[in-house]
């Protein structure tokens, strides 16, 4: 359930999107709140200006979270963000810990609004293979130790 104060989170998360068109970069902005509801860290989109297709608000703020925050507050911590995640930003988000995500858009009206932002093609998969001697070193490491 959505409450007043995240909805006043989320039009911050949607300030930060607007700055970030200003800027000449993607309009997409995050922020992570404390358990307190507290600003944490803020990011925009950078996709353009580091020619760098992971540079996704989202998936830096889970990077941060993963490396600056333990895993209780974490847990406790929210991403408002304005549009859904991707699956890369999502992967990110669940491998953070981060306990909640409330976002503005969801993809679908994305893709309504900028039609090119629609759903990505998945490569041709070929696999698994190779099945005994890829289970080697995952097997190895992750072995109890006597």
């Amino acid at each position: 359930m959505i409450t007043t104060a995240d909805e006043d989170l989320l039009r911050r998360a949607i300030a930060v999107a607007a700055r970030a068109a200003t800027l000449g970069d993607a309009p997409y902005g995050s922020l992570l709140a404390g358990p307190d509801g507290a600003i944490l860290a803020e990011a925009h989109n950078t996709v353009r200006r580091d020619n760098d297709i992971s540079a996704h608000p989202e998936l830096k703020l889970a990077r941060w979270a993963a490396r600056a925050l333990d895993p209780d507050t974490a847990a406790r911590t929210t991403m408002y963000t304005s549009c859904e995640p991707c699956g890369m930003c999502a992967g990110a988000i669940v491998r953070s810990g981060l306990g909640r995500v409330v976002y503005a858009l969801s993809t679908e009206q994305l893709v309504e609004l900028n039609p090119e932002s629609g759903t990505w093609p998945t490569p041709v998969k070929d696999g698994p293979a190779l099945f005994a001697e890829a289970r080697a070193p995952i097997e190895a490491s992750y072995r109890p130790q006597r």
